[in-house]
C-alpha cells in the first residue's frame, strides 16, 4: 500500500534544502528582516508577472482583502455580495470593515453563480467580491456587466489564483483589486503566512502602502490609521526563489489535473472540475482538484484506508452555514456541493504513478 499525503509539508524544504538554507543565511547576515530589498524585488516580479501595475506584500491574504475593501471606501452601512463557497476569511474581511457580507450561490464550476447576484442587490449594496477558487477565474465579463449596470465596485478574492486567467487577463486585475495568498500549500507558497494586494488603481495602492505599515509614510509621518501587516522580508526572499520556476510549477499542476481528468472522466459517480481546454476563455492553474463524489464520506474513508490523503474544504460547511455568525440564507446548490465535494492530492510532490494509484483506488471503490 502506498502512502500519499494530501500535502507533503516537510517536502517543501527537503526538495530545496541547500538553496533555502543559503537564502536564510543571506537574509539573516544582512539583518534584512522587515521592508527590505527582497520584498521590493518580489513585489516588482509579481506586478510584472500578472500584468498589474501595483503589488504590495502583506502579512496574509485576509489582511489583503480587508485593506483593499477599506482603501476602496467600503464601510459601515454597506453590503458586499460574495459566493458562499469560500473560506470564512472572505466574509470576515468584509465584516471587519463594518460592512455586511451577503452570501450567494455557487454554480456548477464551484465559482460565483452569476444568476444569483442580481437578486441579492439592495440599495445598500456597494460591491461584488467573487472568489477565484481552486485556481480558476469566474465569468468576470458577466460580473462586471452587472456591476456596471448597478454602479457597484468589484474586488476579487483571488487568493488561490495567481497565474489563472480569464480571456488572457490575470486574476486580480478585473476590478479595483485582488489578493493573493502565499500560505505554504498554495501554488506559490512560503514557509508561514503571507499575502499580497494586486491593483491597477494608484490611489488604492498609495493608501494600502501606508496602511500596511501603521499608516506611516517614508518621511515617518503617520497620516492615516493603519495596521501592522507587512510581508516578512525572509518570506519574500523565499518566494523570490520559488517564483523563478513558477511557470514550471503551473505546467506540472495542469499535467496532474489532466491525468485525473483522463482517468476518471467515465466514472458516473464522480463529477470532475472543468478540464483543460473545456473553455478556451479560462486558463486554470489547479490550486486544488475538487471533485463531487457519490458517497463522499465513505470514499474519503476508503481512500484513507489505502494510504491516500484527501481534504474536505473548510470542514464541509459553506460560509452561510455558520449560523452563529448571523447568516440565515438557504443556498441549496452550494450546500449540495459542500456535502459531496472532495479535494484529491495535487502538489509538486506527487508522482504520475501515485496519481494513477489514487485513480485506481477511486475506481475500485465504485467497482468500475
Amino acid at each position: 500500500m502506498k502512502s500519499i499525503p494530501f500535502f507533503n509539508y516537510p517536502d517543501l524544504f527537503a526538495q530545496h534544502g541547500k538553496e533555502l538554507t543559503d537564502i536564510f543565511r543571506m537574509v539573516s547576515s544582512r539583518g534584512a528582516f522587515i521592508m527590505q530589498d527582497d520584498l521590493i524585488q518580489f513585489e516588482n516580479k509579481l506586478a510584472k508577472y500578472t500584468g498589474i501595475k501595483y503589488a504590495l506584500g502583506v502579512a496574509n491574504a485576509t489582511d489583503a482583502m480587508q485593506l483593499l475593501l477599506k482603501a476602496g471606501g467600503i464601510g459601515v452601512g454597506d453590503e458586499v455580495i460574495f459566493c458562499s463557497h469560500t473560506m470564512v476569511a472572505t466574509a470576515s474581511a468584509i465584516k471587519f470593515t463594518g460592512a455586511r457580507p451577503v452570501p450567494v450561490e455557487a454554480g456548477a464550476d464551484h465559482l460565483m453563480d452569476i444568476t444569483s447576484i442580481e437578486a441579492a442587490i439592495t440599495p445598500k449594496t456597494k460591491a461584488i467580491m467573487p472568489t477565484q477558487l481552486n485556481g480558476r477565474v469566474a465569468n468576470m465579463d458577466a460580473i462586471l456587466k452587472i456591476a456596471n449596470q448597478h454602479n457597484l465596485q468589484v474586488y476579487e478574492d483571488s487568493a488561490q489564483a495567481l497565474g489563472a486567467k480569464h480571456k488572457g487577463k490575470s486574476a486580480g486585475s478585473f476590478g479595483l483589486g485582488g489578493c493573493i495568498s502565499f500560505y505554504p500549500a498554495k501554488v506559490l507558497g512560503c514557509f508561514g503566512d503571507g499575502g499580497a494586494v494586486l491593483t491597477n488603481d494608484k490611489d488604492i495602492y498609495n493608501k494600502i502602502k501606508l496602511m500596511r505599515d501603521h499608516g506611516r509614510g517614508e518621511d515617518g509621518n503617520v497620516s492615516v490609521w493603519g495596521y501592522n501587516s507587512r510581508l516578512d522580508n525572509l518570506q519574500a526572499a523565499i518566494l523570490n526563489y520559488f517564483f523563478d520556476d513558477y511557470e514550471v510549477i503551473i505546467q506540472r499542476r495542469r499535467a496532474i489535473a489532466n491525468l485525473y481528468s483522463e482517468s476518471l472522466r467515465n466514472l458516473v459517480s464522480v463529477v470532475l472540475p472543468p478540464s483543460i481546454g473545456n473553455n478556451p476563455d479560462c486558463f486554470d492553474i489547479f490550486q486544488n482538484y475538487e471533485i463531487e463524489a457519490l458517497k463522499r464520506n465513505e470514499l474519503k474513508e476508503y481512500l484513507s484506508s489505502k494510504g491516500v490523503g484527501t481534504l474536505i474544504q473548510w470542514g464541509g460547511q459553506a460560509v452561510h452555514e455558520f449560523r452563529d455568525l448571523g447568516f440565515t440564507q438557504s443556498l441549496p446548490f452550494t450546500e449540495n456541493i459542500m456535502r459531496t465535494s472532495l479535494l484529491l492530492p495535487l502538489n509538486m510532490s506527487i508522482t504520475d504513478d501515485e496519481v494513477d494509484y489514487v485513480c485506481q483506488c477511486i475506481k475500485g471503490f465504485y467497482n468500475d
